[in-house]
């Protein structure tokens, strides 16, 4: 038993850093897709990753079935997602893809309070004390204003609050023995049907080069919703969400090839503040389960 929770660990944090690299790729093409509507770039990257979701599916003859008691949170996770998605969109879209990454990434924080009302996973003060350090942080990258140029940050941290509550879905799904890719494939169509409407009072005609980013916008984003909600099967958010925070690397890294983007120095700061509380609390909670672990084996012995 032992052995199969630390195999899963091993694989969720794969699994969710592969999902951060996937993100991050998405966040650059959406830059990249230019002058195009939010709600345009929305819906177009949840068509795609449900083309391909479905032929994932048809190709392993996994049967289109949902499991029973799972609508009302399939439901959850879409609507929390699909809201997050646009207002994590909107951030992309108007500042650098580093700082939105970094709200967007509040979602962990936002998990534990989620996880404690809906999967009754208790937090503790160490964990309530990260979600307070998490906002103060959060701070430092909003820089709040009474100006229009913090509407993109409050995009972005309720595009964070979006995520946690669909992640929190998602792992409430696992848990009840869902397929990954019926998450993925539910996710992605739903949002699509959702986006249809209003994303066509305001079509705009595209480029070439813009279908052949939103295209990539698409695939990458069904990567990183592959890879995160087998993540969150394998191991609880507390336990690995901590590597989910590499997205802020890769997007800092991509951001200044690509878009010549640099963070100013508060974005950095509050950088610093919300990775250091999850390294921190992710490394006082993987201290406790092993000594909690080592206790339980002399106890045994």
């Amino acid at each position: 038993m032992q052995s199969k929770m630390k195999s899963d660990f091993k694989m969720g944090v794969l699994f969710i850093i592969g999902s951060a690299f996937c993100f991050a790729l998405m966040n650059l093409f959406i830059r990249l897709s230019g002058d195009v509507p939010t709600l345009q770039k929305c819906f177009f990257r949840n068509f795609f990753a449900l083309i391909i979701a479905i032929t994932s599916l048809v190709r392993t003859h996994t049967p289109l079935r949902i499991g029973k008691g799972n609508l009302k949170y399939l439901l959850a996770r879409s609507i929390a997602g699909g809201l997050g998605m646009v207002g994590n969109f909107y951030a992309v879209d108007h500042m650098p893809i580093s700082d939105a990454s970094m709200l967007n990434k509040l979602s962990p924080f936002f998990a534990i309070i989620f996880s404690c009302f809906m999967l009754k996973e208790s937090a503790n003060l160490l964990e309530w004390g990260s979600v307070a350090l998490a906002f103060i942080g959060a701070m430092f990258v909003v820089k709040p204003s009474f100006g229009a140029e913090v509407i993109p940050a409050i995009a972005g941290a309720f595009g964070g609050l979006g995520a946690g509550l669909a992640y929190t879905n998602v792992r409430m799904l696992g848990k009840r023995g869902e397929n990954s890719m019926i998450i993925v494939a539910f996710f992605s169509g739903f949002t699509s049907l959702m986006l249809l409407i209003p994303m066509c009072f305001q079509f705009q005609p595209m480029s070439a080069e813009q279908w052949f980013f939103l295209t990539l916008t698409g695939a990458a984003a069904a990567g990183g919703q592959i890879f995160i909600t087998k993540a969150y099967s394998k191991a609880a958010a507390k336990d690995i969400s901590v590597f989910d925070f590499s997205i802020v690397l890769f997007s800092a890294v991509l951001g200044f090839l690509f878009l010549h983007q640099l963070p100013d120095i508060f974005s950095i700061i509050g950088y610093v503040i919300i990775i250091g509380t999850a390294v921190v609390k992710w490394y006082l909670v993987m201290r406790k389960k092993n000594n909690d672990a080592d206790t339980a084996k002399q106890n045994n012995s």
